[in-house]
C-alpha cells in the first residue's frame, strides 16, 4: 500500500504542477527492510559528471533517455547550497552572471541549508530547466553534466523547444523507473499501515 500511495503522490504533484500524465501502475509491495547506505549507492549524486550518472542509471536499467528525462523532474523544487557550492565557485561551464547570482546565496564558507531553485520557474513543471542547461545555469554539477559537449546535448535541446517530447519521454521513464526491483512471491509485503512493517 505505502509504495502504491507513494507513486500516486508523484503522479498527482507533477500533474498539480502543470506536468503531464500517466497509468499510475499499483500493487507495487513494500519492502520489509531499508538500508540508507543502498539508497545513496542507488540515487545519482549532484556531483556526477556524465559518465557517472549513465552508468549510475543503466546499473537500474535505464538509458541515456530515460537519464534526461527524468533529470527533467528538476524543473521543480530548490536544492541546499552544500549540493552547488563547488559547481557556482569553481566550475568554468556556468554563465558568469547565474554564478555570481548563486554565490550571493552560496558563499565558500556557511550557509549549507540556504536553498535556491533547481530552474526559474520551481513550481511550474516546464522546459525552463532544459533552457537554462542550454544557457549554462545548471544549477548541480550533475544538470549543467547533461548539456556539455556530450552524448545528452541532443536530448536537452530536444526537450527544451518541445514540451510535449519531454512529456511524453517523462511518463514513460517514470514507468519505467518505478518497475525497478520489484518485489515479487514471498519477498516483501502490502503494508497494512504505511508506517510500519506489518
Amino acid at each position: 500500500m505505502g509504495a502504491s500511495l507513494l507513486r500516486l503522490h508523484f503522479h498527482d504533484c507533477f500533474v498539480n504542477l502543470g506536468g503531464p500524465t500517466w497509468a499510475v501502475q499499483l500493487g507495487r509491495k513494500d519492502s520489509t527492510t531499508a538500508s540508507r547506505d543502498e539508497a545513496n549507492n542507488d540515487l545519482p549524486s549532484p556531483f556526477m559528471d556524465l559518465p557517472a550518472l549513465i552508468n549510475n542509471f543503466k546499473r537500474q536499467g535505464l538509458n541515456e533517455r530515460d537519464l534526461v528525462a527524468l533529470s527533467g523532474g528538476h524543473t521543480l523544487g530548490s536544492a541546499q547550497c552544500f549540493t552547488f557550492r563547488n559547481r557556482t565557485h569553481n566550475d568554468a561551464n556556468i554563465d558568469p552572471k547565474f554564478a555570481k547570482q548563486r554565490k550571493s546565496t552560496c558563499p565558500l564558507v556557511g550557509g549549507d541549508s540556504n536553498l535556491a531553485p533547481l530552474d526559474p520557474t520551481p513550481a511550474r513543471f516546464d522546459v525552463a530547466y532544459f533552457n537554462s542547461l542550454v544557457k549554462k545555469r545548471g544549477l548541480l554539477h550533475s544538470d549543467q553534466a547533461l548539456f556539455n559537449g556530450g552524448s545528452t546535448d541532443g536530448l536537452v535541446k530536444a526537450y527544451g523547444s518541445n514540451a510535449k517530447a519531454f512529456w511524453a519521454d517523462f511518463a514513460k521513464s517514470m514507468v519505467k523507473m518505478g518497475n525497478i526491483k520489484i518485489l515479487t512471491g514471498k519477498q516483501g509485503q502490502v503494508r497494512l499501515n504505511c508506517r510500519k512493517v506489518n
